[in-house]
């Protein structure tokens, strides 16, 4: 009970620390991926500050992956994935293919795609998220799915795309992603004409995530399919 209690806390606690977020997507076509890497940008901040411990090998790879991660928040994603010759410091690419092993290189994996799916590089985005490993982590394991559902969809793999972001919504199952991940992929549905199962995602934010802020514009979606 006690376990149920602390995971039902952090999950709130993750709520609260993202509801502000406004990035759901009324236009599939051109927002898709910018928010689902707004969402991811921020889970990852969540597992640094929660989740990210060093060891001793760690530390060398922490500090390489630091200055990276400045690079990203500044939007220099090119920087943030090759480095920077001028000052020597490492991009994501390197700390991966240098630290793999540790947690900084498996989260530089993660950092990297993010990078290439924000100069839309897709493939490139799905290949390196693809290599991280989130086992464990049950907020970045379904974001992760989500932004692949993302690339998939800028890809033009719809179908792919659909079947990631409804796997990425049931394996987080919070107010905050599954709901994001299930506008996107009724969204997709819509876009490919199958109304039905746009409107049995729809109908899923209305019943299960109450307390999500799509919540209060989820009717719209649902009156529209269902004259």
């Amino acid at each position: 009970m006690a376990k149920n209690n602390k995971k039902k806390a952090e999950v709130n606690e993750f709520d609260e620390t993202i509801a502000a977020s406004k990035s759901f997507f009324e236009k599939y076509e051109k927002q898709i991926i910018y928010g689902g890497s707004t969402i991811l940008a921020i889970v990852i901040a969540v597992l640094l500050i929660h989740q990210f411990y060093i060891t001793p090998r760690n530390n060398r790879a922490n500090e390489s992956l630091f200055r990276a991660e400045q690079f990203f928040q500044e939007g220099s994603f090119e920087k943030a994935l090759n480095g920077d010759e001028t000052t020597g410091a490492l991009g994501f690419l390197a700390v991966a293919d240098k630290f793999g092993s540790t947690k900084a290189g498996n989260l530089a994996r993660l950092y990297a795609g993010m990078c290439y799916a924000h100069t839309g590089k897709y493939q490139e985005a799905v290949d390196m998220l693809q290599k991280f490993d989130g086992r464990g982590d049950e907020m970045v394991s379904p974001a992760v799915l989500g932004t692949l559902g993302n690339c998939f969809a800028q890809l033009g793999q719809n179908e792919k795309a659909v079947e990631t972001l409804v796997k990425a919504a049931k394996k987080a199952d919070n107010n905050t992603l599954s709901p994001q991940f299930l506008l996107q992929a009724g969204q997709i549905y819509e876009s490919l004409g199958q109304a039905e199962k746009a409107l049995d995602c729809y109908k899923q934010i209305k019943e299960n995530y109450q307390q999500s802020y799509i919540y209060a514009e989820v009717d719209k979606y649902i009156e529209r399919l269902s004259k």
